[in-house]
């Protein structure tokens, strides 16, 4: 587990995390706008963008965009990122303007979503800080930390950071985005092959909850080294 900051030159706030060997870039910029839906409203906003490089996998795939857009797959993903880091945000006291996290995947090898909402949040706390120390922003609108880590269950074993090998053979395969307050932003669990109980469940969000924590401290190490 790594998370490395300040590692591009012009975004407000970039993050390097690697965990295993999965390895996601993540970059925050901040513009002095918002979307036309929160035009006069006071209110700021926070968006990501989500993309997998061609070789980030074993075989090189085709880079997303053109008129078709995104696939819904990484729709999904970036719709996921943006709500786990608002969730932790005081719109308000972020102002009239947005903050888009972009997560480019260097290097897959399972769990990229909760990788990329885990740097995510620290792309964009760097960008609030950078805001703060021009006195731009009277209060900091970040509430407390966010972390996503992925748990499953294989050969009949709970694991957590499901790496690609044992992802593809899970049983059940669970991403948990939680709050440093110990709150859900999400929980995507599906069986596999068979279905699962409620004692598996509460025994796999038990253990996520323990990663996260572990997360949130990785997170906080690399923003105090900053």
């Amino acid at each position: 587990m790594e998370i490395k900051t300040g590692v591009l030159k012009y975004a407000e706030g970039s993050a390097l995390i690697k965990m295993g060997d999965t390895c996601v870039l993540c970059a925050a910029s901040v513009e002095e706008k918002v979307p036309a839906f929160l035009k006069d409203s006071g209110s700021g906003w926070v968006t990501a963008e989500y993309a997998m490089l061609p070789r980030s996998t074993k075989t090189r795939s085709e880079r997303e965009g053109g008129r078709r857009g995104p696939k819904g797959r990484t729709q999904e993903i970036q719709r996921l990122v943006g709500r786990s880091l608002r969730a932790v945000m005081d719109l308000g006291k972020l102002g009239p303007r947005a903050i888009t996290i972009d997560c480019d995947v260097l290097q897959a090898d399972g769990g990229t979503r909760c990788a990329a909402i885990t740097g995510g949040f620290v792309a964009l706390a760097l960008a609030v800080q950078g805001l703060r120390e021009k006195k731009l922003l009277k209060e900091n609108p970040i509430r407390e930390h966010v972390a996503a880590v992925s748990v499953g269950r294989v050969e009949g074993k709970n694991l957590l950071d499901l790496d690609y090998s044992e992802d593809v053979q899970a049983e059940v395969d669970c991403n948990v985005a939680m709050t440093e307050a110990g709150k859900f932003v999400e929980v995507q669990g599906t069986a596999e092959h068979r279905p699962f109980d409620k004692k598996e469940l509460d025994h796999m969000l038990e253990l996520a909850e323990a990663g996260i924590r572990e997360l949130i401290a990785h997170q906080k190490k690399a923003l105090a080294k900053k």
